[in-house]
């Protein structure tokens, strides 16, 4: 079997492309854009606590600041600066307080950038003594919190089936990478690495595991040893495929696309960043947050915006009928800790 019909996710396509040469009196394009992503990290880097999250709002980076200096460096880096009342200190202060007191499976809390509040989530499971743990804690922290209740259950998203496989569990694989040496590897989640070591098409091998980190992250990294495999640096669309040629961070409020192997590619947006999520194996931080569905299988499949890496999926709750919420493992911090890159 040809690993690029039974891994989707290996596949490519050939792309052309015409070349013409403008006229002598042709006037410069525009300048593009600044992607919001690099300049939203930066500016994260920049102001350190001064700055309370960042979303895009129709097309326009919007960076929450406590004082005027923040807003006048936010100014002149060409997003909109916007005075909040709660600080990145005081939010994280909620959230640590959260850690320590109600870290029940089926729960899950983050900022909100939007609202400027820690929002708490729970699923279905969280009932009677649990779900009044939660709301004590949630309730000391006054206006700073906001509690939701979110249909179905957090779970991780693996199955058995098809796709890529390990012993009997089945994920999707993320994005294809390699080292300064040239040797390559792909990541997945590593709720999935945590599986098995050697990853096979369901025909093949393709590799063995050179790390793994579940709970507390959720990221995966195979080596490859089959030398015969293609491994193009793009993700697969069903049909079709996405060059992927750098990788960032999430921006809230921005368009996202996920491709996974039992629910293909679907669409949405990122409703928050820094999620620490309980699910039921354990406790994951600092996960993208989205409206964008999964289901089981999907695990470890690639997050991305144009050519752009963002995440690998990890988990969520309810599934491409009835919609869900769906988090992801920031692709970025996968790459530095193993030291590869996309492709």
């Amino acid at each position: 079997m040809r690993l690029t019909r039974s891994v989707p996710v290996l596949a490519t396509a050939a792309l052309a492309a015409g070349l013409a040469t403008a006229p002598a009196h042709a006037t410069a394009a525009p300048a593009p854009a600044p992607d919001p992503g690099k300049v939203a990290q930066t500016l994260a880097d920049t102001l350190g606590s001064r700055s309370s999250g960042s979303y895009v709002d129709n097309g326009r980076l919007v960076v929450n600041v406590t004082d005027a200096g923040a807003a006048s460096t936010v100014r002149a880096a060409g997003a909109v600066p916007r005075t909040v009342a709660h600080s990145a200190a005081a939010l994280a202060k909620v959230t640590g307080a959260l850690d320590r007191e109600a870290r029940i499976p089926g729960t899950a809390w983050g900022t909100d950038p939007v609202s400027n509040q820690v929002v708490v989530s729970y699923d279905d499971s969280v009932t009677g003594a649990k779900l009044a743990k939660v709301r004590k804690a949630a309730a000391k922290h006054g206006p700073a919190v906001r509690l939701e209740h979110v249909a179905g259950k957090f779970t991780t998203f693996i199955a058995g089936g098809q796709a890529i496989y390990t012993g009997g569990s089945r994920c999707s694989l993320g994005f294809n990478v390699r080292n300064s040496a040239g040797t390559q590897y792909f990541l997945t989640a590593g709720h999935c690495t945590n599986a098995g070591s050697t990853w096979t098409d369901g025909s093949q091998t393709l590799g063995t595991r050179s790390g793994s980190s579940f709970p507390g992250n959720d990221y995966g990294i195979v080596r490859y040893t089959n030398t015969s495999v293609a491994k193009p640096g793009s993700v697969y669309l069903y049909p079709g495929s996405q060059d992927i040629a750098s990788a960032r961070n999430a921006v809230v409020g921005e368009s996202v696309r996920r491709s996974g192997s039992t629910t293909q590619v679907r669409s949405g947006q990122v409703t928050a960043l820094n999620q620490t999520v309980n699910y039921p194996q354990g406790t994951v931080s600092g996960l993208i947050r989205t409206t964008v569905c999964a289901q089981p299988g999907d695990s470890g499949g690639s997050l991305f915006a144009g050519t752009a890496a963002l995440g690998l999926t990890s988990g969520g709750s309810g599934n491409c009928s009835t919609g869900g919420t769906t988090f992801f493992q920031p692709v970025v911090e996968a790459l530095n800790v193993y030291g590869v890159s996309v492709y």
